[in-house]
């Protein structure tokens, strides 16, 4: 299919000045690939993520959604000695569901059958040319899937974006939501209201074409990792950098960008009163991610990403909440001290009866 000329109408048909005009988004999309291929070296994906193996095999679920076919890609990882309990692992904006592998092999061999998808726009899944995104649509998106499943009682556990998404899906289905645990959430403070500024979506749009695997690295360094860095963390690195060397950067660039204007828009955070069933929260301390971050003021900047005092707020709000600090860990401590995390999330999980 060429997302060429139907993606650069996209573009333009949003606009919302003539700045960014087709020919425009052509000249810089070819500049920012060549630089890419120069100075970013490294292997390319295709737009869904075509050339990554995933840990296990990978299935389709197809459906409509907005007059738009799509494709969620998701694994489905049942056990060899099921405890009757399904987990459903919800990836962050800068992860996937193949970032989750030592997580769904500690949940499957302590009998949970677990489910990772991509959601639509991320990784494996459908990156659409044309799509309204809200977090209440990746929740619905992801009820239809577990419905096609035959799934209907769940823990969902949501990292970093996907925690935003966690909170939505239990706040629609909250008697199909057995427990909610959410692993370092963004969205945990309002950033638009505490100042970050507002960037239009062709802003995000052109800050995504110049992404590269340094680019990343820098920033997970920085954010994720309280200035440390390990080899183990640039598999990750590598998937995300490899869309946009690939063919398919314009289309991966636009859905991130409208990723991007949907988590600064759409706050959970005044919500967190409503969640009625259990649960767990697992924050790394040394985190300090807030979306929209550099482009703030310092003085706003400053007040951003304090995971300890966030932490510690989300779980006072929230009636039913168990709070675990890891002091020593940043924005993904199931990367960081897998040992540590998984013990805590299976203790967890563990403290909820399985009949509610």
């Amino acid at each position: 299919m060429n997302l060429r000329r139907p993606f650069l109408l996209a573009v333009s048909s949003v606009c919302a000045c003539a700045m960014l005009c087709a020919a425009s988004v052509a000249v810089a999309a070819t500049s920012a690939a060549a630089a890419s291929s120069v100075d970013d070296p490294g292997p390319a994906y295709g737009p869904e993520l075509q050339g990554f193996s995933y840990p296990a095999p990978v299935e389709r679920f197809e459906f409509t959604s907005q007059a738009v076919p799509l494709q969620m890609a998701y694994i489905d990882v049942k056990p060899a000695h099921g405890n009757g309990r399904t987990v459903v692992l919800l990836q962050g904006k800068n992860f996937c569901s193949a970032t989750w592998d030592a997580t769904i092999r500690r949940l499957s061999n302590a009998g949970y059958r677990v489910i990772a998808p991509d959601q639509i726009g991320f990784c494996k899944s459908s990156k659409p040319e044309h799509y309204q995104y809200s977090f209440q649509q990746l929740a619905r998106n992801t009820h239809a899937l577990l419905q096609s499943l035959g799934v209907s009682d769940v823990t969902v556990v949501g990292h970093s974006t996907g925690g935003m998404l966690a909170i939505r899906y239990a706040l629609m289905y909250p008697r199909e939501t057995q427990q909610l645990v959410l692993v370092n959430p963004i969205g945990l403070e309002d950033w638009k209201a505490k100042g970050v500024p507002s960037l239009s979506v062709e802003q995000w749009y052109q800050r995504e074409l110049k992404t590269t695997a340094d680019g990343i690295r820098r920033y997970e360094q920085a954010t994720y990792y309280a200035g440390q860095w390990r080899a183990d963390y640039d598999p990750s690195v590598q998937m995300l950098a490899g869309m946009y060397r690939g063919p398919g950067k314009q289309v991966v660039a636009w859905n991130s960008a409208l990723l991007y204007d949907m988590i600064y828009t759409q706050p959970v955070v005044y919500e967190l009163g409503q969640l009625s069933m259990p649960t767990l929260l697992l924050i790394g301390q040394k985190d300090t991610t807030a979306v929209g971050k550099d482009a703030a003021p310092p003085e706003v900047r400053a007040t951003l990403g304090h995971y300890p005092e966030l932490g510690r707020a989300a779980a006072k709000a929230i009636p039913h909440a168990t709070l675990v600090e890891f002091a020593d860990l940043g924005h993904a401590p199931q990367m960081q001290d897998p040992d540590a995390f998984h013990k805590a999330l299976l203790d967890g999980l563990a403290a909820v009866p399985t009949n509610r």
